[in-house]
């Protein structure tokens, strides 16, 4: 007899997408944090939990720096939460790195461990045709907490 156990994360759904998705996710910080590269920290803030390899910061355009929208707010491209922390390196110089530095170091370069103003889960990033449109049009109404998820 041949067992097969499978271990994955059953993904929560959200406007009858997967979580597993990417999100649009939209967000204000408290200082200008664009080309600082983001970590996500626990919940008590004592660790990192999730860092990008310094390969993983570069796109095809450049760097997965957040796009500017209307009125001060971004747009998430590199995959932030709640708990994002930035570091004092940018993305050029984190990208230059050949390894990501250890996890102690690393949080040794944290400028900001709470950057954030506001945080919006706005779905799945597949339900939008044109998102940086598309969220600019409901900031300019007003409308970013009616339609998004307020996260923070």
């Amino acid at each position: 007899m041949i067992t097969i156990i499978l271990v994955g994360i059953l993904p929560a759904k959200m406007k009858g997408q997967s979580a597993a998705e990417p999100h649009v996710i939209v967000y204000k910080t408290k200082k200008n944090y664009n080309k600082n590269v983001p970590v996500i920290l626990s919940y008590d803030k004592s660790k990192i939990v999730s860092y990008p390899d310094p390969s993983d910061v570069r796109t095809d355009n450049g760097y997965a720096v957040p796009t500017k929208l209307k009125h001060g707010y971004l747009l998430d491209n590199r995959g932030i939460g709640l708990n994002v922390a930035f570091l004092k390196l940018t993305y050029n110089e984190y990208a230059a790195l050949h390894q990501a530095p250890s996890l102690d170091s690393m949080y040794n370069m944290i400028i900001d461990k709470d950057p954030l103003l506001e945080l919006y889960d706005c779905g799945s990033r597949y339900e939008m045709v044109d998102p940086v449109k598309e969220i600019n049009e409901l900031i300019k109404k007003g409308e970013l907490r009616k339609n998004c998820k307020v996260v923070k």
